[in-house]
């Protein structure tokens, strides 16, 4: 590294927040940065081996992407936005607990937690905050999460410099503010709120497939070697923080998004090589790909809503046939459903969609005898709570004088996992599944 590069690094940063080029130093792009691009960009690609050693993320991009937020970590003092990356999984067991044990030994200043309270993190955010690890963030932004909102503000709130909490403190009662600046990890099942997505470069998991491998995590063995890369990281950027406020880097994406990824483009920019080529291509591609998962989130949510409306329309039976309810979703004029696809709504599309809720149909056979595929209203309930919460207070009891299913023959089928049982406990089942 050359001394220009070092004395240019190591300017004071205003308490304020970092300097962006009003000052006497211009912005800085790629260009300016080949003197040290060789230790950066070496380091990067050994700190993406590592991290893709114990992890699979769902993409290159991805895996390109957690590199730069970890980098980015270490010199969070002189950014203006703080990223939030959020690690979103379907289901157990896809890894994104082990994502936030491989930053728990890389990021900078790790605060691991999975259930505090916001005092704790309103004292520990300073000047030089941690980077908050949150583990099981879906308890904290789920159904029965109304304790958690002064937690949620500060993690929305955090992603920008100057959004301090305001409490009351004191024996003189002083009104008092509280930094919440500082990057944070939020690992959880399902998905999280718009407002944190939206701050965030987005993960999400997926099982391993068979055949990808990952060498096992065990702190014993796996910290030293992401240790030494952490403490590398620091060295290396330890002196550039002045040089990273004042790059204001040329973006692929706008508004939020260029917010967001603005730190991790910085990181790429400093190191050259083939990063900054690489992040702005991890830019755009999950940009993108968020946007199109925001559009299907936005319809999903929709859909939910209109059952919603179809099952309260009908008294709230129990079970509603799958050809009824999508009767029903066709004949409102103002859904979207009568132009889905190429012929509008049907039986499999539907299912589609509801396969992301844990939501399927089964065979029933009703009073009259007729025997058909079938949504019971209690594998909803889930659903609702999570994605459309003020529906739930507006809920009835099912409808006592609508013709419950009745089982076929035999015993009724377990409840599958994860859902509501069927019927008051100790009372009749309810709508019972066809053989």
């Amino acid at each position: 590294m050359t001394g220009t590069a070092q004395q240019n690094g190591t300017g004071p940063i205003d308490a304020q927040g970092p300097d962006h080029g009003t000052g006497s130093r211009p912005p800085r792009g790629p260009a300016d940065h080949t003197e040290y691009s060789v230790e950066g960009a070496e380091l990067l690609d050994e700190l993406r081996a590592a991290i893709g050693k114990y992890v699979v993320l769902p993409s290159e991009e991805a895996l390109t992407a957690v590199t730069l937020w970890v980098a980015a970590t270490h010199i969070q003092t002189a950014l203006q936005h703080a990223p939030r990356l959020a690690v979103m999984s379907p289901t157990k067991g896809c890894g994104k607990s082990r994502v936030l044990d491989v930053l728990h030994e890389t990021v900078h200043k790790p605060m691991m937690t999975v259930n505090t309270s916001p005092a704790v993190i309103f004292r520990v955010i300073g000047k030089n905050p941690p980077t908050l690890l949150v583990d099981e963030a879906d308890t904290i932004f789920g159904p029965k999460a109304g304790d958690k909102e002064d937690l949620r503000g500060l993690l929305n709130a955090g992603h920008q410099r100057n959004r301090p909490a305001w409490r009351i403190s004191g024996p003189e009662h002083k009104p008092t503010p509280y930094p919440t600046f500082a990057m944070a990890a939020l690992a959880g099942i399902g998905d999280l709120p718009d407002t944190i997505t939206d701050r965030a470069v987005v993960l999400r998991m997926q099982k391993r497939k068979p055949g990808e491998q990952v060498a096992p995590f065990r702190s014993r063995y796996s910290a030293p070697e992401l240790n030494a890369l952490r403490d590398r990281l620091t060295a290396w950027l330890g002196p550039l923080r002045g040089t990273a406020a004042a790059m204001v880097p040329a973006m692929p994406v706008e508004d939020r998004a260029a917010d967001t990824w603005e730190p991790l483009v910085i990181i790429a920019d400093l190191a050259g090589g083939h990063w900054p080529a690489h992040a702005r291509a991890a830019c755009v591609t999950m940009t993108r790909h968020e946007a199109v998962q925001d559009q299907q989130t936005s319809l999903k949510t929709r859909l939910l809503r209109d059952i919603h409306r179809v099952f309260e329309a009908h008294g709230n039976p129990e079970t509603l046939s799958t050809q009824d309810l999508v009767a029903a979703l066709l004949q409102d004029a103002d859904a979207p459903w009568a132009e889905y696809g190429t012929k509008g709504l049907n039986a499999y599309h539907l299912g589609n969609l509801l396969r992301d809720f844990n939501i399927g149909s089964a065979n029933y056979r009703f009073d009259n005898g007729r025997q058909a595929k079938a949504y019971a209203r209690n594998r909803f309930l889930d659903a609702w709570a999570r994605h459309c919460p003020g529906l739930t207070e507006a809920a009835h009891e099912p409808a006592h004088d609508a013709p419950p299913a009745r089982p076929a023959q035999g015993k009724p089928p377990t409840t599958p996992a994860g859902s509501l049982p069927i019927g008051p406990p100790g009372g009749p089942a309810g709508p019972k599944r066809a053989r």
